[in-house]
């Protein structure tokens, strides 16, 4: 017997039973985004690899060990994209959208990583992202943020997440944090784990961010990047956090909190749970301020984030976020063949008359029973029962599949109207 052919360890095939849900959340993001005004952008999933090594950092994680890159016919370097604000931005600047003009935008869709799987992590995952251009202040910032509140609240997720907050202050006030995260670190090497020393000489704020238990105690002991905020920035965390507080958005203050792509600054942010095991943040973002220049436009104000569609998926799996799987509302049994062939066309008249009517009508024939089973089986509110007889005097069976009540027979004619007012369409 010749072997299967597999999908790719980390690549998930999400089946028609799984999809609805998938469905309801893309809706739902669809909505609160037009409600605030972010107009949808659709991206290319290959790039050229220089985008996200000059935009991601040739030194973080992503780029050094887990892109997804290949040489093309021509020998081009090309990736599949990792994540989506540089393509996002690329893709602005090519067209000339960010001239003197501010910009919200939101798009969805398959980003790849070579990670180890793992719940909650995959090697193909899917995110839904926002950006915000040309708009310096904290006002944007809280208007992203209040924006993914509001999502959770559509998804009845409200209370199962957690805001957590910090500032990274302006690149001057990094690198003067940075030379001292050096210092103090390279006091502790003995104690470091290699990958701690590896970000030791190529970004140690990621140290911080390291989920080693035994790295806790010292990385709780390293020096506060709060102290090293000037002004400025000070004033523009304050400004965010006071709006947030006026909106009744309680928040957590994590100075631990660094992100990591290279191209954050200010703001960052993160929606956590802890449903999810190591895996707790749902979304994440902030403002990359710095990010335009370095790809070679005007230097401009910018603001985003992600949230990861499979960690949303899994917390609405658990029945509390009231997300049922999407049911037909009739299923047409036919029994004999000029019932079949009336069916078909009855089918069509009635999602003619009726456009968000589900209709499942029964195919590859079946027995009475066999086919009532099916029609149980789908989910659907009602069954429509057209037999050899029905179809010759245009009669048709209605009978209720959910909450009890008794089969009528209803003129073909009517049943329209009969499912309008029935399913209140």
């Amino acid at each position: 017997m010749t072997e299967k052919v597999q999908a790719i360890r980390g690549m998930h095939d999400i089946l028609p039973d799984r999809t609805p849900a998938w469905q309801r959340l893309e809706a739902e993001v669809r909505r609160v985004m037009g409600a605030y005004g972010y107009g949808e952008i659709r991206l290319p999933i290959v790039e050229k690899t220089e985008l996200f090594q000059r935009s991601i950092g040739e030194v973080t994680d992503i780029v050094e060990k887990e892109m997804y890159t290949f040489a093309d016919r021509n020998g081009d370097s090309l990736t599949l994209r990792p994540e989506g604000t540089a393509g996002c931005l690329r893709a602005c600047l090519e067209h000339g959208l960010l001239h003197n003009q501010v910009l919200r935008l939101w798009y969805g869709g398959p980003m790849f990583r070579h990670e180890r799987p793992q719940k909650g992590r995959y090697r193909q995952f899917h995110q839904i992202g926002v950006e915000a251009y040309g708009m310096p202040g904290p006002d944007i910032d809280a208007e992203v943020i209040l924006l993914s509140r509001r999502l959770w609240s559509a998804l009845n997720l409200a209370g199962r997440l957690e805001l957590q907050l910090n500032s990274l202050g302006t690149l001057e006030e990094r690198l003067a944090y940075r030379a001292e995260l050096v210092d103090y670190f390279g006091r502790y090497r003995a104690l470091l784990d290699p990958d701690s020393l590896r970000r030791l000489e190529t970004n140690p704020l990621r140290i911080l961010d390291s989920k080693n238990p035994d790295l806790a105690a010292l990385i709780a002991d390293a020096p506060a990047f709060s102290d090293f905020l000037g002004d400025e920035s000070r004033r523009h965390f304050d400004g965010l956090r006071e709006r947030l507080e006026l909106a009744g958005l309680a928040y957590v203050l994590n100075p631990r909190l660094v992100r990591g792509l290279d191209y954050y600054c200010k703001t960052v942010f993160e929606w956590v749970t802890t449903e999810l095991g190591a895996q707790g943040t749902v979304c994440a973002g902030g403002r990359y301020d710095g990010l335009i220049e370095q790809l070679g436009g005007r230097g401009s104000a910018a603001i985003g984030f992600a949230l990861g569609v499979e960690r949303l998926i899994e917390m609405l799996d658990d029945g509390a976020a009231g997300l049922d799987v999407a049911a037909p509302h009739v299923y047409l049994i036919q029994v004999g063949e000029s019932a079949e062939r009336h069916g078909g066309v009855l089918a069509e008249r009635l999602r003619d008359a009726l456009p968000h009517l589900q209709l499942v009508a029964n195919c590859g024939a079946g027995s009475f029973k066999s086919q009532f089973k099916r029609a149980d089986r789908s989910g659907a509110a009602l069954a429509l029962i057209l037999g050899e007889d029905e179809a010759r005097v245009g009669l048709i069976g209605v009978k209720p599949l959910r909450g009890g009540g008794d089969q009528t027979t209803v003129e073909q004619s009517v049943l329209p109207q009969y499912l309008r007012d029935f399913f209140r369409f």
